[in-house]
């Protein structure tokens, strides 16, 4: 089998479809097509996890392409470095048109994936709605990486798109979850589980590593001294992410402890956010408070740290608590998702919005010493290597899409073998006839 993007160097004479804009892999004979579905490809966990899945792929198995709904965004190029093929639909924000889905109807015509695994919400339900209306049928899955805590705290077209989602759960070959906790919430919402499983996020345990040159070269980036005491935050301003807790915890722990500063790291943490740092003055955190944005070197920022710590009230699979755990970096969190079972005994739970819990346990890691949090990011580091690497998470997907292909092709051999009756009919025909 041929995988060919429909605008690729081979045919880089001819203008691609108008209303389609593709970007080219190398063309490659691969045993398995695999068509992944994604709402965009900005930087979030859900996609970053995506990304490194796709770095994790055997290319001797299978052969992924990529579908954006909406604009290629910050992935993009990201992923067409791994020589994978990169497509969007052009659909809007908020905006779902029946263009946008014909575009995809199109694409599964012309690439016809043996498998299609929509990544989030609205890509499970555009994925099941188009193989539909696709004269090329594909096995469908979905991945769901969210956990809700109440739909009426979600936007309207996203608390729909999980509502339809529900309706249609039975109809994918594979639902996988990314944590447990979502699992269940999903049950509640009348997701049907038949079909289901657990896969956590993994991590590339060769990238996030424990590193002191790390923690040198950052404090020399900050202006900070060689001991300044670190703790850091990891992710996207979102209200989930809920950064006043944190700032509220920070301010807390000042009062004790003056010489520990805050590292924030993410999209939209930044001095361009009046918000934020509003809230940073009024607590007088300016001098220990550093916000670096987006970035781009977050294993050396996350093995920089101190202590790690996670401030939300709602998440599903968190990957910077186990890539700070890589690193070696002991971990606070909040008891939201599956944070508690990824952490294990190797740092502190507390309740979400709970800022003085926070406080508190951050105090009991700089009490720790050393080479009390030396000895907890040692075993952090072993739990990841030992449940949580990328490679495993890799090879159950790599399982699920082969079990699945297996599965359809017996039901196929099923149908087209005639029953026991059947076959004695066809004999004593055949007998007659002859006679």
């Amino acid at each position: 089998m041929t995988w060919t993007p429909l605008y690729s160097s081979r045919t880089a004479n001819k203008n691609p479809p108008a209303d389609i804009e593709g970007t080219s892999a190398q063309t490659a004979i691969r045993p398995i097509k695999v068509m992944y579905i994604i709402n965009d490809l900005s930087i979030g966990g859900a996609e970053m996890m995506l990304y490194k899945l796709l770095a994790e792929t055997d290319r001797t198995r299978f052969c992924p392409v990529v579908i954006s709904l909406m604009h290629h965004a910050a992935l993009r190029q990201r992923i067409e470095a791994l020589g994978i093929a990169v497509y969007t639909t052009k659909m809007r924000p908020g905006r779902p048109t029946p263009m946008g889905l014909w575009r995809l109807v199109r694409l599964i015509r012309r690439l016809k994936p043996d498998l299609i695994l929509g990544w989030m919400y609205h890509s499970c339900l555009a994925a099941q709605l188009a193989n539909l209306f696709s004269s090329h049928r594909a096995q469908i899955l979905w991945s769901i990486h969210y956990s809700i805590s109440s739909l009426n705290r979600e936007k309207r077209l996203t608390a729909a798109a999980i509502r339809v989602c529900a309706f249609l759960s039975s109809l994918p070959a594979k639902i996988v979850f990314v944590s447990q906790a979502a699992q269940l919430q999903h049950q509640s919402l009348g997701y049907s589980l038949e079909s289901s499983c657990v896969i956590p996020n993994g991590i590339d345990v060769t990238e996030f590593v424990p590193s002191n040159e790390a923690r040198s070269s950052v404090r020399s980036e900050l202006g900070l001294p060689e001991n300044a005491f670190l703790i850091g935050l990891l992710g996207r301003y979102h209200p989930t992410k809920d950064h006043a807790n944190f700032l509220r915890a920070a301010a807390l722990l000042s009062r004790l402890h003056p010489e520990v500063h805050f590292l924030l790291i993410g999209p939209k943490v930044d001095r361009e956010n009046r918000t934020l740092c509003k809230s940073i003055q009024e607590l007088g955190l300016i001098h220990q408070t550093h916000l670096l944005g987006e970035r781009h070197d977050v294993p050396r920022l996350a093995a920089a740290l101190d202590v790690f710590s996670l401030s939300s009230y709602v998440e599903s699979c968190p990957n910077v608590i186990g890539e700070a755990m890589a690193c070696g970096v002991p971990c606070v969190v909040t008891d939201v998702g599956d944070a508690a079972w990824i952490l294990g005994h190797t740092g502190r739970v507390v309740p979400p919005r709970d800022s003085g819990a926070l406080a508190d346990a951050w105090r009991e890691m700089i009490d720790l010493g050393p080479g009390g949090r030396l000895a907890l990011g040692r075993e952090a580091r072993t739990r990841v290597i030992e449940r949580f690497t990328l490679k495993s998470v890799a090879a159950r997907y790599d399982a699920i899409y082969e079990t699945v292909l297996a599965r359809e092709k017996t039901r196929e051999s099923a149908d087209e073998t005639p029953g026991v009756i059947g076959t004695l009919s066809t004999t004593f025909e055949d007998k007659g006839a002859v006679g």
